[in-house]
């Protein structure tokens, strides 16, 4: 499996791109939220990647931070929801402001999405909100009242364990447990995420 691609970014458009890691031309398909992030082309990259394999197809999706990738991944175990869609989804919103109309139950804001349809919307509510954890659990953990830089990163790396498949409480005793080892100002989400699952 492949987990990113380190290298020049060849061709950049809004759904793909091309990254030439040694020589190796990989065309990656993006999100919107993503392609806004990336440098320009011929700049060195640093993309997430989601290896998919299927027996008619190999695709490699890509994502600028480790937040988008967790949910597109998530999003991934809602059944009727592929790759394309998952992006499409990722395109229309931020990673924060879906996983909070999941948790809350917001079909009105989910269908906003393009391709995003009543059913599909409370579908993803129904399969996803035990594992995103309530909007309120996650604000009472970390704090509603002006998120400061190192709680929001501490609730970014829960989320993603949690896509990873831990319960929301063993993803909430793993990070408070990386905070002790990590300095938290400077740490990113990914070195959160490292420290907790070796700890």
């Amino acid at each position: 499996m492949i987990a990113f691609l380190d290298g020049i970014l060849e061709e950049k458009q809004p759904a793909r791109v091309v990254v030439n890691v040694n020589g190796v031309g990989y065309e990656v398909f993006i999100p919107l939220s993503s392609y806004e992030r990336l440098p320009g082309e011929g700049q060195r990259v640093r993309i997430l990647t989601h290896d998919y394999m299927r027996e008619d197809a190999h695709h490699l999706y890509g994502f600028a931070t480790i937040e988008e990738k967790s949910l597109f991944e998530l999003l991934m175990q809602t059944t009727g929801i592929g790759p394309k869609i998952a992006l499409s989804i990722l395109g229309g919103m931020s990673a924060r402001e879906i996983r909070a109309a999941i948790a809350s139950g917001d079909v009105k804001r989910l269908t906003s999405i393009s391709g995003v349809g009543k059913k599909l919307a409370e579908r993803m509510i129904v399969e996803l909100k035990d594992k995103i954890g309530t909007a309120e659990a996650m604000e009472a953990e970390f704090g509603a009242e002006e998120p400061t830089p190192e709680n929001m990163k501490a609730r970014d790396a829960v989320l993603a364990l949690i896509a990873l498949g831990f319960t929301q409480e063993n993803a909430r005793r793993m990070v408070a447990q990386a905070a002790k080892g990590c300095d938290m100002a400077k740490a990113t989400v990914e070195d959160i995420l490292k420290q907790a699952l070796r700890s």
